[in-house]
């Protein structure tokens, strides 16, 4: 069964109180932090990571919350903010001897990577973020019928109770949904990844609706101060996204542009799960990226 990382060592390594992840850690060379989205675990970098394995440490954790990481009650806003995971991800790299070092996220996982470069730039050498826009943006834009795509993020907003027991209702269906719906093609998922995928989730609702939660509010408020303040992303960053704007109406090179003066956005004819989908692409754009 695929349910781990080929040729990667697993730890578990403390990066706030009380909370721990799971790693997966491979290869020799410069370091590269891999951030999965949803509704997946780490194993959806399970062919990146072993392509960039050949000359790179890789690192590929399960975000707090979510697979085998630590899923922390949600005690107030600040518990699963992008503020709140990135410092995770910036202290896992640490505490594996990396105090800079590369980071690309998915879906979920590159509003962490966006997050952390906003944050601890001296830390983050080069940056990538697949099929996302930056959390403020991202809310400005999902506006009218169209928007329907994006039904999970305002059923998560709300507050703590009816979206746990309402997912909870219908676990596998729900996030199936999106694993289905969401791909160019389902079949790139085996049966057992797929399978431990649901599982995963099945197991976090909670955390993975505290997550989204966040991003309906502490999440624009810090995404506004630093728009406010001027804050702008100091590394080269590659984002690779599906043509969206053609059905939202939105320019996404250019609200990515306002984020990250050092700047390639790539639209990509895959669907949102690239890195399983088109991985010997997303490789390549993530060694040009390490180049620059």
């Amino acid at each position: 069964m695929t349910t781990a990382l080929t040729g990667f060592d697993y730890r578990r390594v403390p990066v706030a109180d009380g909370v721990s992840l799971n790693v997966a850690v491979g290869g020799a060379g410069s370091p590269v932090v891999l951030l999965h989205g949803f509704p997946q675990t780490h194993l959806m970098w399970r062919h990146v990571a072993a392509d960039l394995a050949a000359d790179h440490t890789v690192i590929c954790p399960d975000l707090r919350g979510y697979g085998d990481s630590d899923k922390p009650a949600e005690t107030g806003a600040a518990t699963y903010a992008k503020r709140t995971m990135a410092a995770d991800v910036v202290a896992l790299a640490r505490a594996l001897g990396h105090e800079r070092f590369a980071l690309a996220g998915h879906d979920r996982g590159a509003l962490v990577a966006f997050r952390a470069g906003l944050d601890h730039p001296a830390a983050i050498t080069h940056l990538a973020c697949l099929d996302v826009l930056p959390t403020l943006d991202m809310w400005q834009v999902m506006r009218g019928a169209e928007a329907a795509v994006g039904f999970h993020l305002y059923l998560m907003a709300q507050p703590p109770g009816l979206p746990e027991q309402m997912i909870a209702a219908s676990a596998d269906e729900f996030f199936g949904h999106f694993l289905d719906r969401w791909a160019g093609d389902a079949r790139v998922f085996p049966a057992d990844v797929r399978a431990a995928y649901l599982r995963a989730c099945r197991e976090a609702i909670p955390s993975i609706v505290a997550d989204y939660r966040a991003s309906a509010g502490i999440d624009v408020e810090h995404d506004r101060a630093d728009r406010e303040a001027g804050n702008r992303l100091r590394m080269p960053v590659t984002v690779l996204q599906q043509d969206w704007g053609a059905a939202l109406g939105y320019d996404a090179a250019a609200l990515w542009r306002a984020w990250a003066p050092d700047l390639r956005h790539e639209i990509v004819a895959c669907g949102h799960f690239m890195a399983e989908e088109a991985p010997a692409d997303v490789a390549k754009a993530l060694r040009e990226l390490l180049s620059r």
